[in-house]
């Protein structure tokens, strides 16, 4: 049953275009969040989880959600499923506002959104096999039918010859994939993923993502997750919200957050993603030229919005004199380059402002910090 159908059996009237057509792409939106606030009562008086949040997540694309402990963005991930009921403002799915869904609207709601967890969710004395095909058994699916869809989905997360195996036998990924199997068996056109990767090794948090992505291609999901780690939302993730205390403090494509982030929480949050100098290196460096000859340190970020890569050879001839690559990295995230270089130039003739002028042609942040020992 779709969304629409669940509205019709409330007698929900559509949505007017005044509520929905503020924008093309509002009004096309998958999901879309609209003023969303959510309080809980604390025991020192109310806690605003949410405070106004405005989203819209389109049809297709792989949306990260992230932020600090506390920054609510639990909450805000299962109002979708209205796991959790906004205090305030509405969600919409395709348009159709969920908040006065009845329990059998609700019902076909969650058939159309699948969700994974960190801790898998998994039924201990159920073999694999049941454990997927449980949901179909609940909503009286019939025997055949069941068989057929188990036996696709296994295919599909790569555990056919698991089937018999038990929770207890399995490692975490395999785990996980079965908790995505489940997910699927209703033809979910949502899936949500509460930290989904976070109690795997870094190996198998791969082996996971490759296998979200290529759902995402193939069945065409919308998927929403949210996670603490940064390299989660760069590997997966079309575009990013960052979250801090309950309000929306930046969101963009990932390369742009990721490039160029301007809120204190994201610099922090990328902080582990970031090229630290060496502590050998840093020794190395002294706020104040100690001689006539003392080399300039220069560091050039390329924050994305130039999308090919940065022609070294053009910025050594730019710079002039003898220029050393002493550190750093470029990477490419959705077809933009993205990185830091650490530049040490040993020139007769320019000056540390000079050269940072020059190396401004190439790169988008430039600055001098400081002079090699």
């Amino acid at each position: 049953m779709s969304i629409a159908t669940a509205r019709v059996q409330l007698d929900e009237p559509p949505p007017s275009a005044s509520r929905t057509e503020l924008h093309p792409e509002l009004s096309r939106a998958h999901v879309r969040f609209i003023g969303v606030g959510k309080t809980y009562d604390g025991r020192q008086g109310p806690v605003d989880a949410l405070k106004g949040i405005d989203l819209a997540i389109q049809h297709g694309e792989i949306f990260g959600i992230i932020g600090r402990s506390g920054a609510g963005k639990s909450s805000l991930i299962r109002t979708i499923n209205r796991l959790e009921q906004p205090s305030s403002g509405r969600v919409l799915i395709d348009q159709v506002d969920i908040g006065d869904f009845n329990e059998n609207a609700l019902v076909a709601l969650r058939r159309q959104i699948g969700m994974i967890f960190q801790h898998f969710n998994l039924m201990s004395a159920k073999t694999v096999w049941q454990n997927v095909e449980l949901p179909l058994k609940v909503a009286g699916v019939p025997k055949p039918q069941r068989e057929q869809k188990v036996r696709e989905l296994l295919e599909l997360v790569g555990l056919q010859g698991k089937h018999t195996a038990y929770p207890a036998q399995l490692s975490g990924g395999q785990k996980q994939r079965v908790g995505i199997a489940r997910a699927l068996v209703h033809d979910p056109a949502i899936l949500l993923c509460d930290e989904a990767t976070s109690a795997l090794d870094p190996e198998t948090t791969q082996s996971i993502l490759g296998l979200l992505r290529e759902i995402n291609q193939r069945l065409g999901l919308t998927i929403i997750l949210i996670t603490h780690e940064m390299a989660v939302i760069r590997d997966i993730c079309h575009r990013v919200v960052v979250l801090e205390q309950g309000r929306v403090v930046e969101q963009g494509p990932v390369w742009q957050v990721f490039g160029d982030p301007q809120h204190e929480v994201s610099k922090t949050l990328l902080a582990p993603l970031q090229d630290t100098l060496p502590e050998a290196l840093q020794q190395r460096i002294s706020q104040q030229p100690t001689a006539a000859s003392s080399s300039v340190i220069l560091r050039l970020r390329f924050t994305g919005s130039q999308a090919r890569e940065p022609d070294l050879g053009a910025v050594f001839s730019a710079l002039g004199g003898q220029v050393r690559l002493l550190h750093g990295g470029v990477e490419q995230i959705q077809g933009h380059a993205l990185g830091q270089l650490l530049l040490s130039v040993t020139s007769a003739s320019l000056g540390a402002e000079e050269l940072r002028k020059r190396a401004e042609q190439w790169a988008q942040q430039v600055e001098v910090v400081g002079y090699g020992v």
